[in-house]
């Protein structure tokens, strides 16, 4: 079973949003798909909830990890897990147990990129981590171009010595995805073009070798 965690101990990065995401992907292409949302809010889960409005759709497997243990069905492919804000020291360690992938999106904004460094400097010095038994990648989210601030992000990101995949535009899509219980590759491929291009670097990371220990 192949683990991919999103994880930022900064709140509102876009967590919830790439998991969401990268579950309908594999989803949508046939794989099983468990969900896991380890945060108190539940919004993962609430966007299984909305899901559950559609039919013809692939079926994810929510599971609330806040609560309990994380054990996905048998046979499941691919196991998502949305992380908590907050998470640090120790926390770290135990969450990165069984993460062979993790993706941690951040935002274009001076608070952000501090609070993503000092991140960072823990995630590097975590055990799985620095074995490299965990592999790391960066999504940029909500991202406006042509912007100083993205500029300032996108050499803040070229300095660091772990994969920056790609910028994810600020759109409304996420937004009505988010709020129909969808993944963007499964909303109307003419409203969702400019987006789901973007998606291509996440995509070609998670199936390639490089996002494997």
């Amino acid at each position: 079973m192949r683990t991919i965690m999103l994880m930022n101990a900064k709140g509102g990065c876009g967590k919830t949003t790439l998991a969401t995401n990268i579950a309908t992907w594999f989803a949508d292409d046939g794989a099983k798909v468990a969900l896991a949302d380890f945060d108190p809010q539940g919004s993962s889960l609430d966007w299984l909830i909305a899901r559950q409005d559609y039919t013809g759709i692939p079926e994810i497997e929510g599971i609330n990890a806040h609560q309990g243990p994380v054990k996905p069905a048998r046979g499941t492919d691919f196991l998502i897990m949305d992380a908590p804000a907050g998470t640090h020291g120790a926390a770290i360690n135990s969450m990165l147990k069984q993460v062979e992938t993790l993706i941690l999106p951040v935002l274009p904004s001076p608070i952000d990129m501090r609070a993503c460094r000092r991140f960072l400097d823990e995630l590097l010095h975590s055990g799985k981590v620095s074995k490299h038994q965990t592999k790391i990648a960066i999504v940029a989210n909500r991202v406006r171009e042509n912007t100083l601030i993205y500029r300032q992000l996108t050499e803040f990101l070229g300095d660091l010595d772990i994969p920056f995949l790609t910028h994810l535009r600020e759109s409304q899509n996420y937004i009505r995805a988010a709020e129909s219980g969808l993944g963007l590759f499964e909303l109307a491929p003419s409203m969702v073009a400019q987006d789901v291009v973007q998606w291509d670097p996440i995509v070609d990371w998670l199936n390639s070798a490089d996002s494997r220990p």
